[in-house]
């Protein structure tokens, strides 16, 4: 690996666009791996370096590029909930059905986790919303059974059902996500679900 190469992986890193810049200039190779096979614009995805980011996908840095576990610079976006860096990579066209290591895509992840500003943007990207992953799982019925029930999860469940996601997609034991709802004590989220349902 040449010295631009690992200047890059480091500017890339630590957020620095102008040592980004420098590198590329000298030479580096916009899709260098480091050892886990990261590319530098994963790298400034997952430690959510937007302006970092956005240089590299002027230099035509691929937002598809897989790592060793299976992560990709859009499939990280899900994972921060980064909605700024969704904006810059969304126009380096990523696979919107790209899958992480557990079969989902972004909008699973962002679910699960609460990013209801992310869940919110990506919905309107064409994201396949009912996409379900090798746990058998939607992003509606990660938002019910591994979310808390509170403000962040409800308005998830209220989004992704507006976006046309179905609420009678059972898990792979049959398990709709109204009586996950219902079993959690969900009360909210439970309502919600009947309303729609």
């Amino acid at each position: 690996m040449s010295r631009a190469d690992t200047d890059l992986l480091a500017a890339a890193a630590s957020g620095d666009p102008d040592a980004v810049r420098t590198a590329l200039a000298a030479g580096a190779r916009i899709e260098v791996r480091d050892d886990a096979g990261r590319t530098p614009l994963l790298l400034a995805a997952a430690a959510d370096h937007v302006e970092a980011a956005r240089v590299l996908v002027a230099a035509g840095a691929d937002p598809d590029a897989l790592d060793d576990r299976h992560d990709t610079p859009w499939l990280v976006t899900g994972v921060t909930g980064s909605v700024a860096m969704l904006e810059v990579l969304l126009p380096a066209d990523p696979d919107l059905s790209q899958v992480n290591r557990y079969g989902g895509v972004s909008v699973i992840p962002a679910s699960e986790r609460g990013h209801v500003d992310y869940v919110r943007r990506v919905v309107t990207t064409g994201i396949d919303v009912d996409h379900v992953n090798r746990l058998g799982w939607t992003a509606l019925l990660e938002a019910v059974i591994l979310g808390d029930g509170g403000p962040r999860h409800r308005e998830i469940v209220g989004t992704l059902l507006a976006a046309g996601a179905d609420p009678d997609l059972a898990d792979g034991d049959g398990v709709t996500p109204l009586e996950h709802a219902e079993r959690l004590g969900h009360t909210e989220i439970a309502r919600t679900l009947r309303e729609r349902g």
